[in-house]
């Protein structure tokens, strides 16, 4: 599958490199305002693929993007100082009114995967804009967050994260959801395997993990700027889900019908995901506090997305 990238960031960057190296796609295409950077990517993550895989790796226009199956947009604008939080997401439904113009004319039957932030909210403008059914616009949402409570509790119970199936649900951001009722390790609840293996899940220990999980981004951007190797190999996850019609589990962004009483709301929750984009939704089981959290999530999303004008 050829996949298309806008925005050569360390974000989109990053989702290339992965790509690359898992020979996921069979050709990808960097494409940003900034012709020299792209090149410059392109041509840095091509170097590496001789030792991992044939995708071929180049940089160039929209018009290069032509039979893209994915188009991944980690595009947009920075905040400027003094603006608010409304004018930037309104430059940056500005700058996706363009992207998406331009990615559909020349594929439009791609995918369109949203990687920028605030990841919801432009799930949500992109959907608007493009016209395109909201299982062909998907957000990576919360896909970094559940890896991040995956690894968390491997690391407590002394297991691998591939063997944690849990999910954080909700917002990619402050009201995000963590689900412990129904999280699981192998064939049984995380608190019954962590009380067999003598590792208790405590409150403590809760309320620590929801912490390193709900904060992690802001801390590794104290310390280096910005997160890009999560969310790039969380973004060519997808991309695998999709080239390779997997119909895997993943937590994503689309705009959802119904979620707690909200509609037409974009979050995450558990999709199956294959070769047309979200197949079906997967709402989990959750106990009455989990419900709650959630419907604030949604509520909160809806409130931040309404007044933008496209």
């Amino acid at each position: 599958m050829k996949v298309g990238i806008v925005g050569a960031g360390m974000v989109g960057s990053s989702a290339g490199y992965a790509l690359a190296l898992t020979g996921t796609a069979s050709e990808v295409v960097l494409v940003d305002m900034n012709e020299k950077l792209a090149v410059a990517q392109a041509e840095d993550i091509a170097h590496a693929t001789p030792f991992y895989s044939a995708t071929t790796v180049s940089a160039g226009a929209y018009h290069d993007l032509k039979d893209a199956g994915v188009v991944i947009l980690a595009c947009g604008v920075s905040q400027k100082p003094g603006e608010d939080r409304l004018a930037l997401l309104e430059r940056n439904a500005d700058v996706f009114r363009q992207v998406v113009g331009e990615v559909l004319s020349v594929a439009p039957d791609a995918i369109l995967l949203i990687a920028s932030n605030p990841v919801d909210i432009m799930t949500d403008i992109t959907t608007r804009l493009s016209g395109l059914s909201p299982q062909r616009v998907i957000g990576s949402g919360t896909i970094l967050d559940t890896a991040r409570f995956r690894s968390l509790l491997g690391r407590h119970l002394e297991i691998s994260p591939q063997s944690v199936h849990a999910y954080v649900l909700g917002e990619h951001g402050d009201s995000e959801v963590l689900t412990w009722s129904n999280a699981r390790a192998g064939s049984v609840s995380v608190a019954s395997f962590a009380d067999q293996v003598g590792r208790p899940l405590t409150s403590a220990v809760r309320a620590e993990i929801d912490n390193n999980v709900r904060n992690a981004a802001y801390r590794i951007i104290e310390g280096k700027g910005s997160t890009y190797y999560g969310i790039g190999a969380g973004l060519a996850r997808i991309v695998k889900a999709i080239a390779l019609d997997q119909r895997a589990v993943l937590s994503v962004s689309i705009v959802t019908p119904q979620v707690e009483g909200v509609t037409d709301v974009a979050l995450s929750v558990p999709r199956v995901i294959g070769a047309a984009g979200v197949l079906m939704d997967l709402l989990p089981e959750l106990d009455d506090e989990e419900h709650a959290a959630l419907g604030r999530s949604a509520r909160l999303l809806k409130e931040k997305s309404a007044p933008i004008r496209l």
